[in-house]
């Protein structure tokens, strides 16, 4: 695991614990069994839906994005915001919006 990986367990410490799982050369970021992040070249992204989706373009945070046959895919994954990272009060902010749009996916899917 990467060393920024391990830090993800200190920056999400008032959110909850948080587990990972390899997948496609980076990370799936998880909390109580739903994936609400990923990690992608050591950059983490957090769960979009549209109901949050304006938060974090508002912050000017951008999709991730995969080449795939030469075409451009964007994900459902928006670029934390680097404040997560020194304030555990917006890291917990974030993580429960990402979450958030994670359990409203996860109820549309099983609908």
């Amino acid at each position: 695991m990467s060393e920024f990986l391990d830090h993800l367990h200190e920056v999400f410490i008032e959110f909850g614990s948080i587990s990972s799982r390899k997948m496609f050369g980076g990370y799936g970021i998880y909390h109580d069994g739903l994936m609400f992040g990923l990690i992608a070249d050591d950059e983490l992204y957090l769960k979009v839906d549209p109901q949050s989706v304006t938060e974090f373009e508002s912050h000017e945070l951008t999709a991730f994005q995969y080449n795939k046959n030469g075409k451009l895919h964007k994900m459902s994954y928006y670029q934390a915001p680097e404040a997560i990272f020194d304030d555990p009060e917006q890291a917990r902010y974030w993580a429960n919006l990402a979450f958030d749009a994670a359990l409203r996916t996860a109820s549309k899917k099983k609908k």
